[in-house]
């Protein structure tokens, strides 16, 4: 198993304005995640265009006591029929 410590998230919106967010675990977990199995969680974040973008990272740590980072690639974000 792996344990989800922290997060880095790099949130840019569509005026290219940055903001970086960063902390302990998600929406108030650390969860603890088994091999063969997935966590998922619901949350948001606040832009003053119709569209974004973030990307960032989780740092993970192992049974073992070794942490890595896993990356998230960026991804878009977008009000309800922004893209359309």
């Amino acid at each position: 198993p792996v344990q989800l410590l922290r997060r880095r998230w790099l949130i840019v919106d569509g005026d290219e304005k940055a903001q970086e967010v960063e902390g302990e675990g998600v929406i108030g977990e650390q969860p603890v995640i088994e091999p063969q199995q997935s966590y998922s969680y619901t949350s948001g974040t606040v832009l003053s265009t119709r569209v974004g973008c973030m990307q960032g990272h989780y740092q993970m740590q192992t049974n073992d006591g070794q942490t890595f980072n896993a990356d998230i690639e960026p991804f878009t974000l977008a009000q309800p029929n922004a893209l359309h």
